[in-house]
């Protein structure tokens, strides 16, 4: 079976898209930097080498020192797929950064994004 062409994708062609989308209804690229890093216990550096790298989709999340476990609270759909149902784990860890970027674009504080 021939994995998912994001799982290959570098992590640093999508990361600018997050932050558009975020800009777009008037949040920052800190905000998404700071849900990145709750998420997958990045430091600001961390992340910023990650994308300095160019890793891929695969490595930025194998790589990432920690998943916050209360990710695991995130719900809801993106891209029609209900994020909790999804069984591959890299691609519902995709997904749940996906939603949480969603979620900041819609407004939400970020308090209650960072569960």
């Amino acid at each position: 079976m021939t994995e998912h062409k994001i799982y290959t994708m570098a992590f640093s062609k999508v990361y600018p898209m997050y932050v558009q989308k975020a800009e777009r209804k008037r949040r920052t690229r800190a905000e998404v930097d700071q849900i990145i890093c709750w998420l997958t216990g990045y430091t600001p550096e961390g992340l910023a080498d990650q994308l300095a790298r160019a890793v891929d989709f695969r490595t930025f999340f194998d790589q990432a020192p920690a998943w916050n476990p209360a990710a695991e609270r995130v719900t809801g759909v993106v891209c029609g797929v209900r994020v909790e149902t999804i069984e591959d784990p890299l691609m519902r860890r995709i997904r749940v950064l996906d939603k949480l970027v969603d979620e900041l674009a819609r407004g939400k504080p970020l308090g209650k994004i960072l569960r």
